[in-house]
């Protein structure tokens, strides 16, 4: 099986995700999935949600099998964290506390 070449750049396809997640699916899916992770079919606006990304584009790509998938983490700014927490917020590796 060959893997499926994308058919957006990825500022295309986040631009497309961030404004359909914006303009149509937060205020669905805010108030009741807080924390969890919408995958998005940027085409046809389609999405499901579920705990993780892969959960979530399965549930998506059952309905849509073509479909060009955007995430995010719904209430947050992105769908993982890299690194650890900004200094001042809690306790640091060395265990010093600020």
């Amino acid at each position: 099986m060959s893997a499926q070449q994308p058919r957006y750049s990825a500022e295309e396809t986040a631009w497309r995700g961030d404004a359909l997640y914006k303009r149509t699916i937060c205020a669905q899916v805010e108030a009741t999935h807080y924390g969890k992770v919408v995958a998005i079919d940027i085409e046809t606006g389609a999405y499901a949600v579920d705990d993780t990304a892969l959960a979530a584009a399965r549930r998506l790509r059952a309905q849509h099998p073509d479909a060009a998938v955007w995430f995010v983490r719904i209430g947050h700014r992105a769908l993982h964290r890299i690194g650890r927490r900004p200094i001042g917020v809690g306790r640091l590796w060395s265990g010093v506390s600020f």
